[in-house]
C-alpha cells in the first residue's frame, strides 16, 4: 500500500514539475525562474521549437514588409526577441530595408541572437532589459511585436501598455494569443480572442484581426491610431533613453552615457545591458 502512494505521489509531483516548468515556463513561479529556464535552453532553443523558415516569411515577415511597404527606413521593436526569430526572418526579406530592436531579459537567448544576426549586424542592437519599462520615446517604432511570450511576463497589461507607447500613431502592432488545451491549463494567464480584443481596444488600437497562425497560438494584428509619415534614417542609438532616469544618451567607447552622468554598459559582444542599470537602480547601487 505505501508504495501505491509513494508512486502516485510521484506522479502527481511529476505532473505538476510539467505543468509549471513546460506548459507554463515558470510563469507562476516568477520572473526570475521564466529567465533561467530560458537561458538554460537558448543554446538548443531553435531545434526545439522546429522553425520552418518558409512560415515565418509567408506569416510574418512578409505581411509586415507589406505593412512597411511605405517606409523607406522603418524602426521595428521585437519585444522578447529570444533568439532573433523575427529580425532574421524580416532581414531575409528583400523588400525590408529597415532597423530592428531586440529586447529580452534572458542574456543567454541574446547571445544565441548575435551569432544568428551576424550577417546583418549593422542592422540590428540587441538590448538585456525587462520589457514593463521600455527605454524608448513615446511613437518611436513603425512596428513593435512581441510573439509566444506575454502570457510568461509577470505584468502583460503593462508591457502591452508599453508597446503601444512606444508604437508611432499608425504603426503596426503584432503580438499573439496562446490557444488550444494548453491555454486552458494557464489560468489567469491566457485570454479569449473576444477577451484580448476589447483589452487592445482600451488601449485604442483599431482595426483589430486576430489570424490563425499555429497550434497554440493565433497571430493579432492591430494599428494604432493616427497617420504614421514617413522619416529619414535613424539611429537607433540616438532614440534610446537612460532607464534611470529617461535622459538622451551619447555612445562613449564600451558604454553609453546620458547627460546626467548614468552609465549604459556595452558588453563585448555588443548587446547593450540595461538590466545591470535595472538591478543597480533597485538596490539602490550607483553604476561605474
Amino acid at each position: 500500500m505505501e508504495w501505491i502512494l509513494a508512486a502516485i505521489a510521484v506522479g502527481v509531483l511529476a505532473a505538476l514539475l510539467y505543468w509549471q516548468l513546460i506548459i507554463a515556463e515558470g510563469a507562476y513561479l516568477g520572473r526570475r525562474v521564466v529567465t533561467l529556464l530560458y537561458d538554460w535552453s537558448a543554446h538548443v532553443y531553435d531545434r526545439i521549437k522546429h522553425f520552418d523558415s518558409r512560415y515565418e516569411q509567408y506569416f510574418l515577415a512578409r505581411p509586415i514588409t507589406s505593412a512597411l511597404f511605405s517606409f523607406p527606413n522603418p524602426l521595428v521593436l521585437d519585444v522578447a526577441t529570444g533568439t532573433a526569430r523575427l529580425p532574421r526572418a524580416l532581414f531575409a526579406e528583400m523588400g525590408f530595408r529597415g532597423q530592428i530592436v531586440g529586447l529580452d531579459l534572458s542574456r543567454k537567448m541574446l547571445e544565441q541572437a548575435v551569432e544568428k544576426t551576424a550577417p546583418w549586424a549593422d542592422r540590428i542592437t540587441l538590448i538585456w532589459d525587462d520589457a514593463s519599462r521600455l527605454p524608448f520615446p513615446a511613437d518611436t517604432f513603425e512596428a513593435v511585436a512581441c510573439l509566444e511570450a506575454l502570457e510568461f511576463m509577470p505584468d502583460p497589461d503593462q508591457v502591452l501598455a508599453e508597446m503601444v507607447r512606444v508604437l508611432r500613431p499608425g504603426g503596426l502592432l503584432l503580438t499573439t494569443n496562446r490557444i488550444g488545451k494548453e491555454a486552458r491549463l494557464m489560468p489567469g494567464r491566457t485570454l479569449s480572442a473576444e477577451a484580448l480584443e476589447e483589452k487592445l481596444q482600451a488601449l485604442t488600437l483599431e482595426m483589430v484581426k486576430i489570424r490563425v497562425w499555429q497550434e497554440d497560438y493565433d497571430l493579432v494584428w492591430a494599428l494604432k491610431p493616427g497617420i504614421c509619415t514617413p522619416l529619414g534614417v535613424r539611429q537607433v542609438t540616438a532614440l534610446l533613453r537612460c532607464p534611470e532616469c529617461g535622459a538622451k544618451v551619447t555612445r562613449e567607447s564600451d558604454h553609453f552615457r546620458c547627460n546626467k552622468g548614468h552609465v549604459l554598459p556595452i558588453a563585448e559582444d555588443g548587446i547593450v545591458e540595461l538590466v545591470r542599470i535595472r538591478d543597480a537602480e533597485a538596490e539602490s547601487v550607483p553604476v561605474t
